[in-house]
């Protein structure tokens, strides 16, 4: 049986700034499987702790997505070492993708990685993402793309992904998966939610053997001013609540 950490003597041990990014991100696990994006106990999520330490929580290793809690997170260095305490351990492939980014873009304090079918399946296409769909546009917006290079165990690798990532909110892992970051687990949730959807309508869209329809150009060009104008740069933060609200209607245990 898996055990777990216990909320009361986490909680009394961080910040209550670093305790909402532990709720925040083990909310951000429960939706990833909530929404079927997990593959068993991989891939990982991570965010940045407030403060002036470059320290980072991560999922512990062997826990499935729908029973991470707030206070089962590991908290790490860029590095991967673990710097607080746990019953938990964490998986050192699995931050490396994560500590490139983290260690290279001050901005993206919340990485989320995935293995989802649909993502996957447009990881390996040439074209990659195509404009197919209205979801597409949001994506298509802020996107890179990364060759893969086998297992995320070179260190090598780091300066590529990053450098494929740049100052872009998306990046689809060739062959591989699907990767976004953002300010807040709020803000990479919601372009991973826009990520996937947009993968999984063109995989559907393909499936019916017709020549699909591309946005038009001009429509494209103006992609990012009518993403701001449709969100007012505030989609996060109307969306995030709701989704936690539909968390605790279901199960709380997640701020545990």
């Amino acid at each position: 049986m898996v055990q777990q950490a216990k909320a009361a003597d986490v909680r009394k041990l961080v910040s209550e700034e670093e305790w909402h990014a532990r709720v925040d991100l083990a909310a951000a696990y429960r939706l990833v499987a909530l929404y079927g994006w997990d593959d068993l106990v991989f891939t990982h999520l991570s965010a940045r702790v407030p403060g002036p330490e470059h320290h980072f929580l991560i999922n512990p290793y062997g826990l499935m997505f729908d029973e991470i809690t707030a206070s089962s997170m590991v908290k790490v260095d860029l590095e991967g070492r673990i710097v607080m305490e746990s019953p938990y351990h964490i998986n050192p492939a699995g931050f490396t993708i994560h500590g490139a980014i983290h260690g290279a873009r001050e901005d993206a304090l919340c990485v989320m990685h995935t293995h989802t079918v649909h993502g996957i399946a447009v990881s390996a296409q040439e074209q990659g993402l195509l404009p197919v769909s209205q979801p597409s546009l949001f994506p298509l917006a802020s996107i890179g793309y990364h060759d893969y290079e086998g297992l995320a165990l070179n260190e090598a690798e780091k300066p590529r992904l990053v450098q494929d990532l740049g100052a872009k909110n998306s990046l689809i892992l060739r062959n591989h998966g699907l990767l976004t970051v953002g300010r807040s687990a709020a803000e990479a949730f919601l372009a991973l939610y826009s990520l996937q959807r947009a993968c999984e309508i063109q995989i559907l869209a393909q499936s019916g053997g017709a020549r699909l329809v591309h946005i038009a150009e001009p429509i494209l060009a103006g992609i990012t001013k009518q993403v701001e104008a449709v969100t007012k740069g505030m989609g996060a933060d109307i969306v995030w609540p709701a989704l936690l609200r539909k968390l605790d209607r279901i199960d709380t245990s997640y701020r545990e």
